[in-house]
């Protein structure tokens, strides 16, 4: 079987500050032919070899295949490239090096904007991009209804899509895009323009679409979806194609690329936060989780340990406590063996290693901090504010690919659904 996408030694440059003419056919072959003459130019000129002073590569040597079928996640900072892959695969710009090679209708939903003509209503929009995707006319009646009925837009479907809101133009743009039946489907993260119901309804589309055998390349930085959607993931760094494997192998190596050397440790003893009537008795923190999870990151729903090293004057059993913060300082919850005497079975010790394990971190994904409490049966006696933070990454614990809103709270509650009938 052949590949359905083939992408060979793929660059595209931009001019730093300049808009990319159109060209005419006939201005592309005059360019064509008059090539060599500007190498010659060039060379007399000195100026053959010289770097790209004014431009910039954003993809450059870029080098896979995609076999039919398959769902492919594509990862990366922001101005890592994905975008303008999308773009060029989509044929809105040409690449400036390489080539590509598809097999097969695409289907493509970028950015807001992309595909549709202001002028014509939702209904001539639609006939429109099945027309440009190769469709027959009756193909699109067949599908026009439904497409409709996704969209949400039955009042305005023969009203010009210039009037429509920013969320009615990418819910018609996306049941578009995904009910045409193209054999490729290019998503970028345009999807986080909807709202959150919207989201649900085109991630579970996305993934009737993966189960009917469509090949998609899903571009986002939602790792849960990434997670339950994709079975091969892309990571892109500064349009070089950096790393391609099973998406949860990928999504580690993309956290631990934008980690900070030495998270998930610090040194303590001359910690910003202490309390003032603090003695200095903790020296180090750390946080380990499963093994696969970069430092200084958990994943939703695993565990985490964190390992308080400390060092006093005369033997102590020590308690211990820590709570955990979001990162505008709200508390979320509390650890403490205060509560519950677990250390108080332990011999004195003047020198040691607490650890606090927490079973199933109970946070959706975010950046947290931790507050430290030591002290023994008489009170605490050390205190660091902030002593570290660390991140919770996404995981598709619900099986769904998708998580509440942060903005219902940080706490994920994992609860079960039964209906009753009467």
């Amino acid at each position: 079987m052949r590949p359905i996408i083939t992408v060979e030694n793929l660059g595209k440059r931009y001019r730093i500050g300049e808009r990319e003419p159109y060209r005419t056919i006939r201005d592309s072959f005059t360019r064509a032919l008059a090539a060599p003459w500007r190498s010659v130019r060039a060379r007399l000129a000195g100026q053959a070899g010289a770097p790209d002073a004014g431009h910039v590569w954003a993809l450059s040597d870029v080098n896979f295949d995609v076999m039919p079928g398959t769902v492919l996640g594509v990862i990366g900072r922001n101005g890592a490239g994905k975008s303008t892959l999308l773009k060029v695969l989509s044929r809105i710009t040409e690449p400036t090096t390489g080539r590509i090679e598809l097999y097969g209708r695409v289907g493509s939903l970028l950015e807001v904007g992309t595909g549709f003509h202001q002028e014509l209503t939702g209904r001539e929009n639609v006939f429109l991009s099945g027309a440009i995707m190769g469709m027959r006319r009756a193909e699109i009646a067949r599908k026009f209804d439904q497409i409709v009925a996704f969209a949400e837009i039955d009042q305005f479907v023969d009203t010009p899509v210039k009037r429509y809101s920013s969320g009615m133009y990418v819910r018609l743009a996306f049941a578009v895009a995904a009910h045409l039946d193209p054999e490729i489907l290019l998503v970028d993260e345009v999807l986080a323009v909807g709202d959150v119901t919207f989201q649900k309804k085109c991630l579970g589309k996305l993934g009737e679409v993966a189960r009917a055998g469509r090949t998609v390349l899903f571009v986002s930085h939602n790792m849960a979806a990434i997670e339950s959607l994709c079975e091969d993931c892309l990571m892109f760094s500064r349009g070089r194609l950096a790393a391609r494997g099973e998406p949860l192998e990928i999504m580690a190596d993309y956290i631990a690329s934008e980690i900070e050397p030495g998270a998930g440790a610090r040194e303590l003893n001359d910690h910003p936060g202490r309390r003032r009537d603090s003695v200095t008795a903790m020296t180090r923190v750390e946080l380990h989780s499963d093994p696969g999870a970069p430092p200084g990151t958990v994943r939703i729903g695993a565990s985490i340990a964190i390992h308080v090293r400390y060092a006093v004057q005369r033997p102590v059993r020590p308690v211990f406590g820590v709570v955990v913060k979001t990162i505008y300082g709200v508390p979320v919850f509390c650890a403490s063996d205060r509560f519950c005497d677990q250390l108080a079975q332990c011999d004195p010790a003047a020198r040691g290693t607490v650890v606090c394990t927490i079973g199933k971190i109970p946070l959706l994904p975010g950046t947290y901090t931790i507050d430290l409490w030591l002290g023994d049966a008489g009170g605490d006696f050390d205190v660091i504010f902030d002593a570290i933070s660390f991140d919770v990454l996404p995981a598709d614990v619900t099986g769904t690919g998708r998580l509440p809103s942060a903005a219902h709270g940080p706490v994920f509650c994992d609860a079960t659904w039964q209906l009753f009938k009467e």
